[in-house]
């Protein structure tokens, strides 16, 4: 089989602990050979949110990647600040891109053509070359700004997969919650996985509707 070329940008958008699965469960395929993209915004969410320092630099950004992650050959980390990296150009073949978290700046730059890092540029090669482009936004509430940026882009066929969870897989932890949304992910790219999140019909119906009367007291 041959190797897929994925490109996973991680913006400033809340949303570490998925970004953080997500990355372990890329890298732990061995079909895939993944472009990494993080940005300056996003380093800062992680150290809120995950307590985990990638530094400032992009030298300090490879360094404390390659410790916290099982970093291997199949891994290219890109400066977001290089312009003239190799997945900036349409010459290089990949299988599409996935960004997320997403913030609602990269999602405004993208749905309007503007290019302010390499994961801005990168999201363009991917429309124009019609190439797979998954966005992960997580933002509460939406403004019709918001909102008019992604209905372009689903139109243009940008796959939009909200940061939400369900509960008809019984979550009961942070972590099942993650894998949901990242199973979501992973489904729309292609990418085989072992996240079993989804709804198994109407056994699941009638044991969630058993699980709320008995929560109102109606059993």
């Amino acid at each position: 089989m041959s190797e897929r070329q994925i490109i996973f940008g991680i913006s400033g958008g809340s949303g570490a602990p998925i970004a953080k699965r997500l990355l372990e469960i890329l890298l732990a395929d061995e079909s895939l050979h993944v472009s990494l993209l993080v940005s300056d915004s996003a380093r800062e969410v992680f150290r809120a949110e995950s307590g985990i320092d990638l530094g400032r630099s992009f030298g300090e950004l490879k360094t404390a990647l390659e410790f916290y992650f099982p970093i291997h050959s199949r891994v290219d980390i890109c400066d977001v600040h290089d312009m003239a990296a190799h997945i900036s150009s349409g010459s290089q073949m990949n299988d599409g891109m996935i960004i997320a978290p997403c913030s609602m700046s990269t999602v405004g730059a993208i749905a309007n053509g503007i290019t302010m890092n390499l994961i801005h540029r990168t999201a363009s090669v991917m429309l124009k070359e019609k190439r797979p482009l998954i966005l992960v936004p997580r933002e509460s509430p939406l403004s019709p700004i918001h909102l008019k940026n992604m209905l372009e882009l689903s139109r243009i066929g940008v796959h939009i997969a909200p940061a939400t969870t369900a509960f008809y897989h019984k979550p009961e932890n942070i972590g099942d919650m993650v894998d949901f949304v990242c199973m979501k992910v992973l489904d729309l790219a292609g990418i085989p996985h072992g996240l079993n999140k989804r709804w198994k019909g109407s056994t699941d119906a009638r044991e969630s509707h058993s699980r709320t009367q008995r929560y109102l007291g109606k059993s």
